[in-house]
């Protein structure tokens, strides 16, 4: 019998992918934290959080095939999957996402590309402080930029219908956001 606490993300991830339930309770007492929490930034109410929450659980359950085991990043794609589902709650107007398979794996689940370094959830929180700090470094317009973008789900077009400014200064806004936040990462 496999012990699930001792082994990595992507190795809960291949037992998932021969449909072994332990392994799926595993990955949920890792992430459900981390994960609820974004969903919370961005859906305030606390039961549509948790339904949301399951959603990721059973789209990771019924669409395991989806995820790259080439790129490895159990992380990222997690974290992405669920700023999805949330965003896709958002753009619904309310309404959580009725069974649409071709929609679900176009829009919803992420395809990392294989360029991204890896990242493990216990080395996520270990560099947890230094992201803080980049964000905190940035200035209020960029982080309203990147609020609007990543947690609002809003598309170039929206933000700038909400912002009154061109889609172009929009997207150059964003750019230089993502810069000076690589630049903060990265020290200088």
């Amino acid at each position: 019998m496999t012990s699930y606490k001792d082994i990595s993300d992507i190795e809960i991830f291949e037992h998932i992918v021969k449909y072994d339930s332990k392994a799926l309770e595993e990955l949920y007492l890792r992430y459900s934290p981390i994960l609820y929490s974004l969903i919370k930034k961005i859906v305030s109410d606390e039961k549509v959080s948790e339904q949301i929450l399951l959603d990721v659980f059973t789209v990771v359950w019924k669409k395991i095939d989806l995820f790259s085991f080439k790129t490895g990043n159990v992380y990222t794609w997690m974290i992405m999957l669920t700023r999805n589902k949330a965003v896709e709650y958002l753009r619904n107007k309310g309404e959580l996402a009725k069974e649409d398979d071709i929609y679900e794996d176009f829009y919803v689940i992420p395809i990392l590309d294989n360029t991204i370094d890896s990242l493990s959830l216990n080395s996520a929180m270990k560099v947890k402080p230094e992201i803080s700090e980049a964000l905190d470094n940035l200035t209020d317009a960029q982080k309203y930029v990147l609020l609007l973008s990543f947690y609002e789900g809003l598309t170039l077009d929206q933000i700038a219908e909400k912002l009154n400014i061109p889609v172009p200064t929009v997207r150059s806004k964003i750019t230089l956001a993502l810069d000076k936040l690589r630049e903060n990462l990265l020290g200088g």
